[in-house]
């Protein structure tokens, strides 16, 4: 029963241990960037997590909005949505019950002008998202990375700083389903809004 579950802000710390054990990036959990972190707690155990964090890069305020640098305050991105799946099969919906309140919270807690988040299209389409409310605005464009190879032949994602005349090949980056929450009413979203399940 939702009854059972409650929200409350956690730390950082106690956000990594969920994330760790069951997001799809586990691999890169440690390093997470922290926020506005609410903890899922059933019967007083903590069983998910929901992580606000400012935009990635101002170009993307930019280029969503028109807004310049100085004028981002209050868009965040919903980066991190985590749950247990053992208490997730349990309970109907629970990923959708559980953003929407910490969303509601999040509002209480500070201004929010519009909130962004992307589902991996590597690993889900944003089913929750779209069940949700969320607008929806395809897919990112298509992009590519430069991979370094390494002396045992593996290979690591160049992250900055030069890449000509280096050992490597590109890869391209997986898109990411867009999806828009918007508050401020004052907004206008220049990207074209589609129907979610055209690129699903």
């Amino acid at each position: 029963m939702k009854s059972d579950f409650s929200i409350k802000s956690i730390s950082k710390k106690q956000a990594t241990d969920i994330l760790k054990e069951y997001h799809y990036l586990s691999s890169i959990s440690r390093g997470f960037k922290s926020g506005h972190n609410y903890g899922l707690f059933k019967n007083d155990v903590l069983c998910g997590v929901c992580i606000f964090t400012g935009l990635p890069a101002p170009e993307i305020a930019k280029g969503c909005f028109g807004l310049e640098r100085a004028n981002q305050d209050g868009l965040f991105e919903l980066s991190r949505l985590c749950l247990s799946p053992d208490v997730q099969s349990e309970e109907h919906n629970l990923a959708g019950w559980f953003s929407a309140r910490a969303i509601k919270q999040l509002c209480k807690d500070t201004n929010v002008r519009a909130i962004l988040s992307y589902a991996d299209n590597d690993f889900h389409s944003g089913v929750v998202y779209a069940a949700t409310n969320w607008k929806y605005y395809g897919l990112t464009d298509i992009k590519k990375d430069f991979w370094f190879k390494q002396e045992d032949g593996t290979f690591i994602k160049h992250n900055r700083g030069k890449v000509k005349g280096a050992e490597g090949e590109w890869r391209e980056r997986s898109r990411k389903h867009r999806f828009l929450k918007v508050f401020d009413r004052s907004l206008n979203v220049l990207w074209n809004e589609q129907k979610w399940g055209n690129n699903v």
